[in-house]
């Protein structure tokens, strides 16, 4: 059964750092490229962040560039986000995402995780 828990979300304020944390389970993970997407309240989901899978090639939507570091460790079957200098309008539930489309690769395969809140308020 293919499960993608993450964690990590929560309140912090303007400026602040978190670190999201998505544990992946019944399939291959360090064959599929991984990535990050959010959804705010009244708006799209959209790309936060993706890394591929052999050559660890990451990218980023422009908004997060430098604030925000995609990484994955295919020992533990984890992919990470770490946010800094986080800003309001970064509010969000963040999935997780394993496969799919995106930035250089395209698997038939793809599996989201539930969810988590980031909240970013003063």
């Amino acid at each position: 059964q293919v499960q993608l828990v993450e964690s990590g979300g929560g309140s912090v304020q303007p400026g602040g750092s978190l670190r999201l944390s998505c544990a992946a389970s019944g399939f291959a993970f360090g064959s599929f490229a991984m990535s990050w997407y959010r959804q705010a309240p009244g708006k799209e989901r959209e790309l936060v962040a993706s890394i591929q899978s052999t050559s660890g090639r990451t990218n980023y939507v422009d908004s997060v560039r430098g604030r925000f570091t995609i990484s994955r460790d295919n020992v533990k079957n984890t992919v990470y986000l770490q946010m800094k200098n986080l800003k309001p309008e970064d509010t969000a539930v963040y999935y997780c995402r394993a496969g799919g489309r995106g930035p250089g690769y395209i698997y038939i395969d793809e599996y989201w995780g539930q969810g988590t809140r980031v909240t970013v308020s003063s």
